[in-house]
């Protein structure tokens, strides 16, 4: 086997190989393992000097064996070296059987009587190859006939079908994990003391001026009471920081300065306001804001808890009467 591969084609292969098999099994992210990790590319570059010092002593080995032979020796050694291994000729006759056809001396038993200008036609069938591939065509024909449109299996409108809700639902992990994500749809109040001091950071740097450092308002309005213009919680906050204030004498839009992350964390903290005392309050502004949600939850909690009230007065009546009718 080695003489039949050249040792310029062995050594590439055998280090592709081993590249192959590193960066498979090494973690590196986006980035090949060898910028990654630079002592992965150290240790390729020894591995590729090592090959190659492998295959110069193996020659000069192979080369002083040759030279201390007899001539008979190397006219023996010489005869193996180009005859044909096994394995080529396997794979000849492979060749040869999928091919088909008739040898030249053969070709008389299977010539026809056409004459085209002193051109003869021979009779070869169809070589094997192409008539296995054809059967192979027929039986697969013949199972997706079955598979698809009796035993009415999913095709690929169903396989995307899949696949896009799989890609879907990975979005929605993914979104839940990255904050930088968020939008005013999917934001929620953050309660980690990390995000907070650092909605306190960007509060500090950029609403002081007009908000206070409590939240007691100046040229912006409070923001401790339970009046908001465009609406309190958090989607409104964040919305009115992104989108920013009133045309013409409202805040300016934080967007294009803020990432959504942080937007989140300002908004976070803003709220963090509500019920605290400042030192010199801003006369309230805008419509006291109530979070509709927590209205619906509190009406069904109480719708809940009124038919169960209602129910154990029926079943206490019901009891009652039938124990007056017992007794009488």
């Amino acid at each position: 086997m080695r003489n039949l591969i050249p040792s310029y084609i062995r050594v590439p292969v055998v280090f592709f190989i081993i590249a192959g098999l590193i960066e498979y099994f090494v973690d590196s992210g986006d980035q090949p393992a060898f910028m990654e990790q630079p002592v992965i590319l150290l240790f390729l570059l020894l591995v590729l000097l090592f090959l190659i010092a492998i295959e110069g002593i193996v020659g000069t080995m192979d080369n002083i064996l040759y030279q201390s032979l007899d001539e008979e020796g190397k006219a023996r050694y010489d005869a193996q070296r180009t005859a044909p291994s096994k394995l080529g000729l396997w794979i000849q006759n492979i060749y040869k059987k999928l091919r088909g056809g008739k040898p030249i001396e053969e070709e008389a038993e299977i010539i026809l009587d056409h004459n085209y200008d002193g051109i003869r036609e021979l009779d070869n069938n169809l070589p094997p190859w192409w008539l296995y591939g054809f059967y192979a065509t027929i039986i697969f024909a013949a199972v997706y006939l079955a598979r698809y449109h009796i035993f009415n299996a999913g095709d690929q409108f169903a396989e995307y079908e899949i696949e896009y809700a799989e890609a879907n639902r990975a979005i929605e992990e993914y979104k839940k994990t990255a904050k930088n994500l968020v939008d005013v749809n999917t934001v929620e109040v953050l309660t980690d003391a990390s995000d907070l001091n650092a909605g306190k950071k960007i509060f500090e740097t950029n609403c002081v001026a007009c908000h206070m450092a409590d939240g007691g308002g100046g040229i912006g309005p409070n923001l401790t009471d339970q009046h908001w213009i465009l609406g309190g919680g958090i989607k409104n906050v964040f919305r009115t920081i992104s989108e920013g204030g009133r045309d013409g004498k409202g805040m300016v839009a934080w967007k294009n300065s803020l990432k959504p992350l942080e937007m989140a964390q300002v908004a976070s903290y803003v709220l963090q306001f509500q019920g605290t005392t400042p030192a010199n309050p801003k006369e309230a502004e805008g419509d006291i804001w109530v979070d509709e949600s927590e209205q619906a939850t509190e009406t069904e909690e109480s719708s809940s808890e009124d038919t169960t009230n209602e129910t154990e007065e029926n079943a206490t009546e019901v009891i009652e009467e039938a124990q007056s009718v017992a007794s009488n």
